[in-house]
């Protein structure tokens, strides 16, 4: 019987040596090198259409704001709106700073229909506190940026003074820091892109900025205030598929609806759960605001809701605090 080493005795000499065939309809790449092919850049969209139209690629185009047209006759019955981003050196409204401000101005009718940019703003400013690594990362602006750098707080009211309406896309962030940056934002009616369109219902995949904007077919240098506001506008103007209007329409919907904020000031600890599970969410009273779980629903709502709070959690006759927010209120930190 053989051994194991046994088995490779003699193998050089039996096995004859593989030869490729003199001809073969096998082509290999070589590694590392890439297909020459050359495109006059004059038809560059011919070749991205023949791409998308073959079903095997999706095309992203790089996002070139709009035109800013300032010599114009206003429409009847249009308005202005202006959509607003800012960088700050954190989270927190009370302690952290604007470095930067961007602002995109146009204009739209009561339909959502998205007409002309008649404005642009972008100002940087330095802080009071330090730029950290991880803002720099976050945003791409450096100490050096911003050293020296100012915003004229003037030209802001300006620049918002016209608008109906102000947009952001996380206005729960944006409003505070705006509002103490300067007054005039407080005055404002305001909306959330993020939070008052309901993204997934209109057929995108999430509501992150980024991925609404490649959805829509544009990618931009993301994270910087006033690319981010063009970037915005894009998206509201959008064609959704059918008659569903765009997202713009959406959002002026939304918008114009006033909600219900109530307080269950008082609540039972042991129904904290359940309010938890019904949406209700914590305040812990440092803002100005009660010290209590709330709920902010429509005003079509408020007697389904009354119910629930006195026969599921008070199990008593109730009046909680209800405060009515419209779109002048919405996304303030002390509202």
């Amino acid at each position: 019987m053989q051994g194991q080493a046994d088995l490779f005795q003699g193998l050089d000499a039996t096995v004859p040596s593989v030869q490729k065939p003199v001809t073969s309809d096998i082509q290999v790449k070589p590694q590392g090198q890439r297909r020459a092919f050359r495109l006059d850049p004059a038809n560059f969209e011919l070749a991205a259409d023949s791409l998308e139209a073959s079903g095997q690629y999706r095309i992203l185009r790089r996002l070139l704001p709009r035109p800013v047209i300032t010599s114009r006759i206003a429409l009847p019955g249009e308005k202005l709106a202006v959509i607003v981003d800012t960088e700050t050196t954190g989270l927190d409204h009370t302690r952290d700073e604007v470095i930067e401000i961007g602002m995109v101005a146009f204009s739209y009718d009561e339909d959502g229909r998205i007409g002309e940019v008649v404005g642009t703003f972008n100002a940087l400013r330095e802080p009071s506190v330090p730029i950290t690594p991880e803002i720099t990362r976050l945003t791409g602006i450096t100490p050096d940026m911003v050293r020296g750098h100012s915003i004229d707080l003037n030209a802001v009211e300006a620049f918002i003074q016209p608008a109906h309406l102000v947009i952001a896309h996380n206005a729960r962030f944006d409003r505070p820091f705006c509002e103490r940056l300067t007054h005039g934002f407080s005055l404002k009616a305001w909306a959330c892109s993020h939070a008052e369109i309901s993204w997934s219902n209109l057929g995108f995949e999430g509501s992150k900025l980024g991925y609404l904007l490649s959805q829509c077919g544009w990618f931009h240098q993301g994270h910087r205030a006033v690319e981010d506001c063009h970037a915005l506008l894009e998206v509201l103007a959008a064609s959704l598929p059918g008659d569903a209007g765009s997202p713009m329409s959406h959002l002026l919907i939304s918008a114009r609806k006033a909600l219900l904020r109530i307080w269950a000031e008082g609540s039972p600890f042991e129904m904290k759960d359940e309010l938890k599970k019904r949406g209700y969410r914590w305040n812990d009273g440092t803002n100005g605001r009660p010290k209590s779980w709330f709920i902010e629903i429509a005003e079509d709502a408020y007697e389904m809701e009354l119910t629930f709070l006195r026969r599921e959690i008070y199990r008593r006759d109730v009046e909680p605090f209800t405060q009515r927010i419209t779109a002048f209120e919405r996304f303030r930190s002390a509202s």
